[in-house]
Order: C-alpha cells, then structure tokens, then sequence
C-alpha cells in the first residue's frame, strides 16, 4: 500500500488586516521566523523544519469560530508546555477553545485551530489507541450538530 504522511508545508488565506497579529502571534510568541516577505504573502519557519505560508486578500473577516471547526486543526508541539502556554494565553492575540481534553486548544489570528503538546508526550491517544477523544464532548464544545 502506497504510504501518506503530512508534509512540513502549509499554507492559509487570511484577511490582509490580520498580518501585523499573526506576525506578533508566530514570530514573537511561538518563536517563528519570517524567511520571506512579500507584499501578499510571508513565509514562517516554526522549529527545525515546519513552513508556513500566510497569503492575505481580501476576505471576508471570519475569524468567529463557529466557521473554523471544520478547519483543519493543527498540533504544534513544545519542549516547555507550562512555559508556552503561559505565553500564548498572555499574549492576547488568541481566543482560547474550550475543548474536553487535557491539552489547550485556541484558535490562533487568522482562524488556524492549535493544540499544544509536548515534544515527547505519549500522543497514541489521538490515534485510535484506547478509547480516543469523546467526539461527543468535542461537537458539544465547539456548538457542532451531528
């Protein structure tokens, strides 16, 4: 069988207003590098060897959650999850989720849906592993039917 595996590129389209926010948010609080900018679009180095691309237009300001759940959400990891979390709470560009599960969940600047975890935390949870999240809870939570 042929094997698929989630590459170290992304890329979103984000309101034009929103890029000094998602600047401050991947660049001065999840330590990202800007490797690229251009008048429409800046590329971000987050870690070793995770990229993404923000392009900005002009669209429409979704930002609301009820828009994002069907996103797709994104894990990023951290060697200090105490310490990052405190950052990204404090730094008031976020709207944290309240989702049942023990990780923080947020929605960053631009719509992106984030967890944090730790580097080396034991995730095989989130992979059909034992019982896996309450996908009852987790519709309750972000207001989904169905």
């Amino acid at each position: 069988m042929t094997k698929v595996i989630f590459g170290n590129h992304s890329s979103v389209l984000v309101p034009r207003q929103d890029r000094d926010s998602i600047r401050k948010f991947y660049c001065d609080v999840l330590g990202g590098k800007i490797t690229k900018a251009e008048p429409e679009r800046d590329f971000v180095r987050l870690g070793e060897n995770f990229f993404i691309a923000f392009l900005y237009g002009d669209v429409a300001d979704q930002s609301d959650f009820l828009r994002s759940f069907r996103s797709i959400w994104l894990e990023i990891k951290s060697d200090n999850v105490g310490e990052m979390s405190r950052k990204i709470l404090e730094c008031g560009l976020i709207r944290k989720l309240e989702i049942p599960d023990p990780h923080l969940y947020f929605q960053a600047p631009g719509g992106q849906c984030l967890r944090l975890v730790g580097i080396d935390e034991d995730l095989t949870f989130y992979e059909g592993n034992g019982t896996g999240p309450d996908v009852a809870k987790v519709k309750e939570a972000i207001g989904a039917k169905g």
